[in-house]
Formats: structure tokens, sequence, C-alpha cells
């Protein structure tokens, strides 16, 4: 029976992908001599390993699913020699849990096409990068938070949870909410482990926010969920939402908040 979480993740699903494209690619692709006795189609273990500039051995010991360390060199000259387009390149660097060198850094501020989309939204919707800056928000989400978004120069949503006083005002149970945050957060940080800017964020928020520290420390962790927000709007009363959240192509950094209103 096959183990779904082994076959997404780890060493076995590292060695099951380098050789699957392996097997897609021609001597002649790569510049060998082809042979019409040869038995497979694809390259085999021991020319790969040749033309990536590692030892035969060891590459064979990374397909088997062994657990060895692998270097960003390393998976380049492999993810070169095997011709992968960008995701699969991308992919595979995740699989090995190792960092990219290559890799093209997303652009951080929205293009004024999606704050024209977010524009567009008829509920309160808002843009997040990966320290949770708030880069372009509608007219709806400027009034749901106002007194935050557009008063604040740099508008940031663990700033608002934790720092602004409005926060414990205008959400509704704030202490179980901003906890949630903090788990929420430290989730996402998972997939920027390598970003100085989530670091001083995190490192900024401790020093000015004893709630925040604590929370942290706890090493609590939450997937970024929809559902109910409430908020004690200081003109409307009590207004409930409903979130969810959207990844935009092409910022793999951002995502789109909304809040629907319930009937």
């Amino acid at each position: 029976m096959i183990d779904i979480a082994e076959s997404l993740s780890g060493p076995r699903a590292l060695g099951t992908f380098l050789r699957t494209h392996r097997e897609r690619v021609t001597p002649e692709m790569v510049g060998l001599p082809g042979s019409p006795r040869r038995r497979t189609s694809g390259l085999r273990r021991e020319e790969l390993a040749q033309i990536s500039g590692i030892s035969a051995t060891w590459y064979t010991w990374i397909e088997q699913g062994r657990d060895v360390s692998i270097s960003a060199a390393t998976l380049d000259r492999l993810a070169k020699s095997l011709r992968m387009e960008p995701a699969a390149r991308e992919y595979l660097f995740s699989l090995a849990s190792v960092k990219d060198p290559e890799a093209l850094p997303s652009s951080a501020a929205p293009d004024a096409g999606l704050k024209d989309y977010v524009n567009q939204l008829t509920c309160p919707g808002y843009l997040l990068d990966s320290c949770w800056n708030v880069l372009a928000w509608n007219p709806q989400a400027g009034v749901l938070f106002s007194g935050w978004l557009g008063v604040d120069e740099n508008p940031n949503l663990l700033d608002f949870m934790f720092l602004h006083p409005l926060a414990r005002q205008l959400v509704t149970n704030w202490p179980e909410r901003a906890k949630r945050v903090v788990a929420e957060f430290r989730a996402e940080t998972s997939h920027y482990p390598h970003s100085e800017a989530v670091r001083q964020a995190v490192l900024r928020l401790r020093e000015r926010s004893a709630e925040f520290s604590q929370w942290w420390t706890q090493q609590e962790v939450l997937a970024r969920e929809g559902g109910e927000r409430r908020f004690n709007h200081p003109l409307s009363g009590e207004i409930r939402y409903r979130q969810q959240t959207f990844f935009p192509a092409g910022y793999a950094e951002c995502k789109l908040v909304m809040l629907l209103p319930e009937e």
C-alpha cells in the first residue's frame, strides 16, 4: 500500500522525481551519442552523474531515497542537466528543502492591474506580503479599518493587531484572535525560512509586544483559515464577515484577503 504522505515529501519523493525526469531525457538532448541497442530511451544513472559532475554511487543513493545531504550547487547541476523548466526546478529544490540560489525574487509590490482588481471588490479586501505589510486595500476595507488604513504610512497587519490601540476595540474577542494570528504567521514563515525581512519583523514585534512575544515562544502553528470574523465598529456596531484568502498568480509572497458580509 502506497504511503501518500511519504510519496509527496522526503528523500524518497526526491529520488522518484529525479528518476522520472532522468528517464525523460535522451542522450541526444544532452550531447551524448545514442545507440539502437539501448534498452531505455532515457539517461542512465551513470550518464547523468557524469554530465552533472558528481559520483555515480552518490547519485544512485539520492535516487534510491537515502537520507543524504545535497548542496544547492549539486541540485543546480542536476536541474540543468535534466533540462528542467522553472516550475520543475522550483519543485526539486523544495523537495530537497534547499534554497535555490538562482530563484528570482518575487515582486513585493502589486502592479496597477492587481490594485485595480482589489478596488473593484464590493466587500472589504486587502493585499498582504510575507511580512503582512498591507500593500493595497479598497475603500470598503478603509471604512472598516478607519483610523488605521489610510492613516499609517506603512500599514502592517501584525503591527495593527499588537501595537495599535484601535485593534483591541475593533476586533471582537481580541485575545483569542490575536493568539491565533501569531500561530498563523508562524506557520507561514516556513515558506520564507531565509527571509531577513520576516526575521526582523518577528524580532521587532517581540521587543514591542509582550503578548506577541509570549505567544510566539509557545511554538503554536495553525493554518490560515477562513471563517467568521467579527468586529465592533464604532459607527456600524457589530459586523460579521466570512473571511476568504486567495493567492494571486505571479505574486508568490502576496495574498488577497476578502471579508464577505454574512447574511
